[in-house]
Parts: structure tokens; C-alpha cells; sequence
């Protein structure tokens, strides 16, 4: 996960650089990449543009516009040539030069892009530059882009993803919160800042999903529908096959079932959702028990997007009659903690990581990954580079973890065919008295509770 003082850094160090360099900067609607620029761009010569969706011809005027405005030159030609020779650092330092939402030029006029690399290469404006291509678009740039561009994507010299935020990052974003509220939260809206930023610590989960999600003048009312709509066309399509992977038919065939659509034609919009990051194939860590692990399940992976299908857009009709706190309590409460149990898998895979990184595991972990099976799960399988395993298992929703969950993670490593000697028991709640028990004289196990976390 990048944060936005790495992302920072990675920019530097291309701007650090003394030959000219062209670097992509892109990340999903609200990963307040604008904010990203502006701290960057401090205290350096920087020209900005915000590309808009219109035509190539407008956009050429409102360009050459603000160049007039912004180096106060007179343009003849009004063509990028010329906009590229007469922007100006003032002196010898590096000028920065910033396109974003760079998707919309691009779309529409591919001579843009043949003089950015001419700009990288001196031949418009000489002095030193960094030109860099930002974009709200990840199906764009790591789809289109490149094949856009063709043989010319050579001469972009890096790309920096802005990540969602981690776990770790919204426990400190909510100091006066507990962990359980902090998974809650990162559980409903996950890491995308923007979303965070309108978040209240001073109010109750409850109160804040009411005001953010089930009110239509809410910040995030809207949301996940203008994500979706801001990458791909045929909304009615995806809204269909999101909701039935949000019902739980999560493979093919039943995709295929819920939404009388071909398959060619679902795999086809699948596909286009995963290249957004919206959708994801579970991919279960390769154990001996291949034959044993369901395979093609997708699942969302937006957090967010997970979170409004599996709550709120079966239940628009409701939503529009009742109170926002009643439809929380009648369609989301009862449900949310089962919900939360793959987030809080998530959560302590991430705790477990972090113990590899201070040293605080068996062995130094070389990957990590969940097995999903036809008959029961491993929530957690971490390997060492010389195949040891350690085995984690969650429990979130229920009161206790009990000696009975521990037999049933027992029988899923069976069918995995895995072994270890070691085990991470995380409870979201409390362990049975008879495990803790038991666990005093086998020491192999190691429980954590929450707040450990």
C-alpha cells in the first residue's frame, strides 16, 4: 500500500533527477490526488492544467488561455508547439509541469501526446522539466494508455498508483477510536481519503453511515454509482452483475443464472470491472489441496462498492421511504456483522505483516494468502521461503472463539493438506475459557485479542 508520503518521495526522486523525465500519477475517484499535486508542487516553477471533457478544439483555446494568463506571452499558431515553447521556469531551475485528468486531451487528440515527447526531449521548451500526467482513470492508464500511445509509452519513465489507504493509516487518522470502530469504518468506506476526510469521530458508526450514506443530500449517497459511471458506460448492465455477486453468486455459472446474461458477454464486463479495481478473483494460496479449493470465485473489491450493493441497492425503495435511521436498523444492522468478518481477515492479515516487518513471527514471512474451499476456509496461510506455514483464524462476528472453530480449521487444513506448527488466533471479542486452557500448554498457539492489534 503506498501512502501519501511515499508517493511524495517517488516524485522527488524523479524530480531529483537531472535529465528530463515523463511520470504517470493516477489513482481512483477520491484518492485526492489534487491534494497530492499541491503538496508537491510547492516552492517550484510549476505550470498546471486541468484538462476538461470537451472538444480538442476548446481545449487547445482554454490552454493557450491560461499560458497567456499564466506567462504573460502573446501565441500565434495556438497549437501545443508552440504552448510548449513559451512556457518558462523564469531561470535555470526545473519547471514542473503538471496535465491533469490528461485522459480527456488524450482521447480525442493524439497529437498531444507527440508533443510531450518533444517537450521531454528539449525540442520545444529547453530547460529542465518534469511533465507529469495525472488521472482519476485507472482503467485509462493501465489499459488504454498504453495502447494509445504504442511504441511512444517508452518514453514515459514511471508510473505512481495511488493506493487506497491501509488499516494502519485509519487507526491513526482516528486516534480517539477504538480498533472495533476503526474495522467498522474501514469495513464500510475502506481507504479512500476523501471518503475518510467526511467521516465524524465524534459521532456513532450509526449516525455517520446515516448521514454520509442514506441521505440523499449525503456526501456519499452517490458514490459508488459515479464511480462506476466514470469509468464504463452500459450502467445498468453493471449494476446488475454487482449485485448479484453482492447476493453471493460469485462464480461464472452463476453469474450466468442471476442475470440471464451470456457468458461471453460477463466475462467481457467482469473483466472491464477488474481493470478499475472494482472486482477481484479469489485466488486461494496453492496448497496440495488444489483439488479441494474453489476456484473462479470473484468477489468486489472495492470496499466501498461492496458495502452500498450489499446494503443499500436492494433496498432503494425503502431507502427513499423511510428514515435514514430506521433503514439502518432494519437492513444494515442485522447483517453487518458477517459483513465485516473478510475486512476483519483483512485487518489481521495486515497485523501479521507487521509483525514479520519488526521480526515478531516464527520465521521471516515470504507470501501470504487465504484458502477458500468447498468445504471450509483458511482465513489465513503464511509461508516461508522454505515452505513453513503459519495458519491464522478469525473471528469476528461471533462472541467467543471457541475450541469447536479451532476443530473446524483443523478439518479445512485437511482438505488444504497443510501442515504447520504455528497458529495466530485473532477474536474480535473473547476467547472460550476452554481454549485459553488449552492453549497454556500447547505452544504452537498464540491468541490476540482485538486490542492487541
Amino acid at each position: 500500500m503506498s501512502t501519501k508520503a511515499t508517493d511524495i518521495s517517488m516524485l522527488e526522486d524523479y524530480f531529483a533527477r537531472s535529465a528530463n523525465s515523463i511520470v504517470v500519477l493516477y489513482g481512483r475517484l477520491g484518492c485526492e490526488k489534487e491534494a497530492l499535486i499541491r503538496e508537491f508542487a510547492q516552492d517550484k516553477k510549476v505550470f498546471y492544467y486541468r484538462c476538461r471533457e470537451t472538444s480538442p478544439e476548446d481545449q487547445l483555446r482554454m490552454m493557450g488561455e491560461e499560458i497567456v494568463s499564466r506567462f504573460e506571452v502573446k501565441l500565434q499558431k495556438n497549437t501545443y508547439d508552440e504552448y510548449f515553447n513559451r512556457i518558462k521556469s523564469g531561470d535555470s531551475s526545473k519547471l514542473l509541469v503538471v496535465i491533469d485528468e490528461v485522459q480527456y486531451v488524450m482521447r480525442r487528440d493524439p497529437s498531444f501526446f507527440e508533443n510531450i515527447v518533444k517537450l521531454k526531449a528539449k525540442r520545444l521548451y529547453p530547460g529542465p522539466v518534469m511533465i507529469l500526467l495525472a488521472s482519476s482513470s485507472i482503467a485509462w492508464v493501465e489499459q488504454d494508455m498504453k495502447e494509445l500511445v504504442g511504441d511512444e509509452a517508452k518514453r514515459i519513465d514511471g508510473y505512481v498508483k495511488i493506493e487506497n489507504l491501509n488499516f494502519l493509516d485509519v487507526v491513526r487518522k482516528f486516534p480517539s477510536l477504538s480498533v472495533s470502530e476503526c474495522v467498522k469504518i474501514y469495513g464500510a468506506i475502506g481507504g479512500v481519503s476523501s471518503y475518510l476526510a467526511r467521516w465524524n469521530p465524534r459521532t456513532s458508526f450509526k449516525d455517520n453511515v446515516c448521514r454520509l450514506v442514506l441521505s440523499e443530500d449525503g456526501a456519499l449517497f452517490d458514490a459508488a454509482q459515479e464511480l462506476i459511471a466514470s469509468e464504463l458506460r452500459e450502467l445498468s448492465v453493471y449494476n446488475t452483475i454487482l449485485s448479484a455477486i453482492a447476493r453471493g453468486h460469485n462464480k461464472l455459472n452463476d453469474l450466468f443464472l442471476a442475470t440471464g446474461f451470456s457468458r461471453a458477454k460477463i466475462s467481457v464486463y467482469m473483466k472491464n470491472l477488474s481493470y478499475f479495481d472494482v472486482i477481484e478473483k479469489v485466488e486461494s494460496f496453492q496448497t496440495g489441496g488444489w483439488d479441494n479449493a474453489k476456484k473462479g470465485v470473484y468477489q468486489i473489491r472495492d470496499t466501498y462498492v461492496n458495502f452500498w450493493f450489499k446494503f443499500i441497492f436492494p433496498h432503494m425503495s425503502d431507502l427513499y421511504l423511510m428514515e435514514a435511521s430506521a433503514f439502518y436498523d432494519k437492513f444494515i444492522a442485522p447483517e453487518l456483522d458477517a459483513y465485516l468478518n473478510r475486512y476483519f481477515r483483512d485487518v489481521c492479515m495486515e497485523y501479521l505483516m507487521l509483525l514479520n516487518q519488526v521480526g515478531r513471527v516464527p520465521f521471516p514471512i515470504h507470501k501470504i494468502g487465504t484458502w477458500v474451499g468447498k468445504a471450509g476456509n483458511l482465513d489465513i496461510i503464511a509461508q516461508s521461503e522454505d515452505r513453513q506455514n503459519i495458519v491464522g483464524f478469525c473471528n469476528w462476528e461471533k462472541p467467543q472463539m471457541t475450541m469447536a472453530m479451532c476443530e473446524e480449521m483443523a478439518m479445512a487444513m485437511e482438505q488444504a493438506k497443510i501442515r504447520s506448527d504455528h497458529y495466530f488466533l485473532f477474536s474480535a471479542r473473547a476467547f472460550e475459557p476452554a481454549l485459553t486452557e488449552y492453549v497454556k500448554k500447547d505452544q504452537r498457539f498464540e491468541l490476540i485479542d482485538m486490542n492487541e492489534l
